[in-house]
């Protein structure tokens, strides 16, 4: 499938991957670490840049398990999806989301007027 992006047609190497080097190639590492820092630059704010959240293309892993956990998805499902045991999932994944404080609160609070 093509995309056109302010005129320039792009497409997927002939293998299938979407991201390439200039001559269609596989990216480098220090490519895809400066392109990371960049998104971050843009889309966090400064104190998020200054942290640890995101700082490496690796933690979306994280995030998307504690995201799943979060939705309410069993830690023993969680693990299996992810090729992990539970206690892996437990020690490594679970809390890696950032401004999860406030939604937490309020499903410990509506949880305990409900007794």
């Amino acid at each position: 499938m093509f995309r056109s992006v302010r005129g320039r047609w792009f497409g997927t190497a002939d293998d299938g991957r979407l991201f390439r080097n200039e001559r269609g190639g596989i990216l480098g590492a220090s490519t895809y670490s400066r392109a990371w820092e960049e998104a971050r630059q843009f889309a966090f704010a400064p104190v998020q840049v200054e942290s640890p959240l995101a700082g490496r293309p690796y933690d979306l892993r994280h995030a998307a398990l504690t995201t799943w956990l979060n939705a309410g998805v069993s830690p023993a499902d969680v693990a299996k999806r992810a090729g992990n045991s539970v206690e892996v999932l437990l020690k490594r994944y679970a809390g890696c989301l950032d401004g999860q404080d406030d939604n937490i609160n309020r499903r410990i609070e509506r949880d305990l007027e409900d007794d």
